[in-house]
């Protein structure tokens, strides 16, 4: 096995360096600003995190993920994918709460399917406009 392949829960396996590819390519055509920053993803076996970044200033304006003790204290999920949901709202709320209410959407070079669209579909909801 080489250095782009993730072993991850068992048989399946990541290959990373297709999904970087991936995410070189679509990080060309996107960036965020201060008004409308980027919502980026990333997922690991486990967890799952969510960042607002200003492209311009390379700052990290917001984030959230499912290691913060917030969502730690909730009863247990029945799924990643109702825990993805969960942190966009709670990225959207501190977004909102911030004066921010458009985004662009950075998949980060994953499908727009499962945690990632879950993510999006939470951050919606609560009212944030892609």
């Amino acid at each position: 096995m080489n250095d782009f392949h993730i072993k991850c829960h068992g048989d399946r396996i990541v290959d990373q360096k297709l999904r970087l590819k991936r995410k070189k390519r679509i990080r060309k055509k996107i960036s965020g600003t201060t008004q409308k920053p980027r919502l980026t993803v990333y997922k690991s076996c486990k967890h799952i995190y969510a960042q607002l970044i200003d492209d311009i200033d390379s700052n990290t304006l917001l984030s959230a993920s499912s290691l913060e003790k917030e969502v730690k204290e909730l009863p247990p999920f029945e799924s990643k994918t109702k825990m993805a949901k969960h942190i966009g709202e709670i990225i959207a709320r501190r977004a909102i709460d911030k004066g921010i209410k458009r985004v662009v959407f950075d998949r980060n070079g994953y499908m727009f399917h499962g945690r990632v669209k879950a993510i999006a579909d939470g951050a919606k909801e609560v009212g944030l406009i892609f």
